[in-house]
């Protein structure tokens, strides 16, 4: 696998798409920050770290409007790739959907979203955008 994030980011989707409530991915630590800042954000309902094996997974609970069945997740989109790298400096740090939006960084100091690089003044890898 060349790019483990997209695949991450891919197995969400179309389990969304699918209406499940639970989907399994393969752990890592990147991966695992990534579902840390999703749940502190409010876009899932859980997450459990399940460690069987060399690599472990990772069980995230998607989150639904109980009324309408639309789920808290609109998008998921995969900015930076292995074959071109996005990065960005706290000056032009990307804004999603006017802020409503949050873009995950991997920086000099950890995985975390858009608004916290810019308080903190540091830029980074622009790992992707959800909405």
């Amino acid at each position: 696998m060349t790019d483990p994030i997209a695949d991450y980011l891919t197995r969400l989707r179309n389990a969304i798409k699918a209406k499940h409530r639970v989907v399994e991915v393969p752990a890592s630590n990147l991966k695992k920050e990534i579902t840390k800042i999703l749940f502190e954000k409010g876009y899932i309902l859980n997450f459990k770290f399940v460690e069987d094996g060399p690599q472990g997974t990772i069980k995230i609970a998607l989150k639904y409007d109980l009324v309408n069945k639309v789920n808290a997740i609109k998008k998921l989109e995969r900015v930076s790739t292995p074959g071109l790298r996005k990065y960005a400096g706290y000056k032009d740090m990307p804004r999603v959907l006017n802020g409503l939006g949050i873009a995950v960084l991997s920086t000099s100091k950890g995985v975390m979203t858009d608004k916290e690089a810019r308080e903190q003044r540091i830029g980074g890898e622009v790992l992707c955008y959800v909405y």
